[in-house]
This record gives C-alpha cells, sequence and structure tokens, in this order.
C-alpha cells in the first residue's frame, strides 16, 4: 500500500499505521474495485470520512469521487498485479477521527458492506450507522 498526503509519501504495510493513516483490508480494496468497475468508472476514486449527524453525533461515509484529491486529503492508491487500481481520498478532519481504523469489506449470511474499525469509537448507535468519539 502506498500512502500519500500533501506532504510526505510514505509506504506502508496493511499491518503499520502511520500517524495519518487508515487501513484499508484486501477485502475492502476488491469490493471497492468490484464497485467503480460495476459503475463503469474504474479510473475514479473511493473517498471516506465522517459527517455529523446521525443518532450518536457521527456518520461514516463511503461515495464515488470522480474529482482529483482535495488539498490537504489523504490518498492512498492500492495496485495489484494484473488489476485495476484503487485509489481512497480522506479529507484531512475525517482523518483526525479516523486515524488508527481499518475499513474492512464484511460479508455475513444476512448483510455485506463496508466497516468500520474505529479505536475511537466510544460507542455506536442501535442501527450501526452513527457513532461518538471518546
Amino acid at each position: 500500500m502506498t500512502t500519500t498526503d500533501e506532504t510526505t509519501t510514505t509506504t506502508a504495510s496493511a499491518e503499520q499505521k502511520p500517524k495519518r493513516s487508515l487501513v484499508v483490508t484486501p477485502a475492502a480494496v476488491e469490493a471497492m474495485r468490484g464497485q467503480l468497475a460495476k459503475r463503469g468508472t474504474p479510473d475514479a476514486a473511493i473517498r471516506v470520512g465522517i459527517r455529523g449527524g446521525g443518532c450518536s453525533g457521527f456518520s461514516y461515509v463511503i461515495e464515488f469521487d470522480d474529482k482529483p484529491p482535495r488539498n490537504g486529503d489523504l490518498v492512498m492508491e492500492f495496485a495489484d498485479e494484473g488489476k485495476a487500481k484503487v485509489r481512497v481520498h480522506c479529507d484531512k478532519k475525517s482523518i483526525i477521527y479516523l486515524a488508527g481504523s481499518a475499513l474492512d469489506w464484511e460479508k455475513k449470511l444476512m448483510h455485506q458492506g463496508f466497516k468500520f474499525l474505529n479505536p475511537q469509537e466510544a460507542s455506536r448507535c442501535g442501527c450501526g450507522h452513527s457513532f461518538q468519539v471518546g
């Protein structure tokens, strides 16, 4: 995984967590690659972050991003040989609340989707879509 922000470039494995980093698991990268291909925009990026709102104060955001990264974004690129490159953008305010987190793809019998594993979460609402920071 190559992690790049506006001032530094750091190469890190999934086991390492640079200070301003978010780990994206291989399962999540594959799910993103599939969603981008299904949408017909394999060169677009996935934007992750948080927004104020929801039952508990903050909600996670995962959306397609057809624009170049914004000034100050954390930009992560995942390039597997023979597969389309996946780029993930995260704004500088969101990374404050997501630093040290992992984004995973979870597939269960009754549910599949992205799941944030955030050590900064103090609590999560009953629906599981919003959280509070401790």
